[in-house]
């Protein structure tokens, strides 16, 4: 029997709040059943198992992500693009660590195709647009970006500037700046 009030997308927003609070890696379907003060087996009839949760929560914060990026680049080009981009995901992995933390979960082909990963990955390829890269290098530059934005927000996240001076607003917009830099002067091959 199906609980009333209870819907997939509840349950997988529940979901997500609950990582928000304990961690993405703490999210268990036993943990949200007592949050939301049902019984495991009725989450069952939203949700296939732990893993088809998680990737409810993986493809919401994709699309929470996206939303937000595609808000932030409008009508913006190069480095206030590039700054925007970058901003959307360091204050989205802030204000929302688990689903930060989900937006990462490896996808299966399918579904990573048909998620809002793929607007992702055409944002920032609308940025490399204003940069003037051509493939292989855009390819490598998108990774870079990744790599850098992931990178610091995961270790801002998890404490890793917490003990020296700079302030790591100063240390973000350094980062973009250099970015920027790096992007406008791409090394030849």
């Amino acid at each position: 029997m199906v609980r009333a009030g209870l819907t997939t997308e509840r349950v997988v927003r529940a979901g997500a709040e609950l990582a928000d609070e304990a961690g993405f890696d703490q999210l268990t379907v036993s943990a949200l059943a007592r949050r939301l003060d049902v019984k495991v087996a009725s989450l069952y009839s939203h949700v296939k198992s732990s893993q088809d949760l998680r990737t409810g929560i993986a493809l919401l914060a994709l699309e929470e992500l996206a939303d937000r990026g595609d808000a932030a680049l409008a009508g913006r080009a190069g480095k206030d693009a590039l700054a925007a981009l970058g901003n959307v995901y360091r204050d989205y992995a802030r204000a929302h660590p688990g689903r930060y933390a989900a937006a990462q979960l490896r996808l299966d082909p399918a579904t990573a195709a048909a998620s809002a990963g793929v607007r992702h990955a055409r944002m920032t390829r609308a940025i490399l647009r204003g940069y003037d890269l051509t493939e292989p290098d855009q390819t490598h530059a998108v990774r870079l970006l990744g790599s850098v934005f992931h990178g610091y927000v995961t270790l801002e996240l998890g404490g890793g500037f917490d003990h020296s001076a700079p302030d790591t607003q100063e240390t973000w917009t350094r980062v973009l700046d250099a970015l920027d830099a790096l992007l406008r002067n791409w090394p030849a091959t």
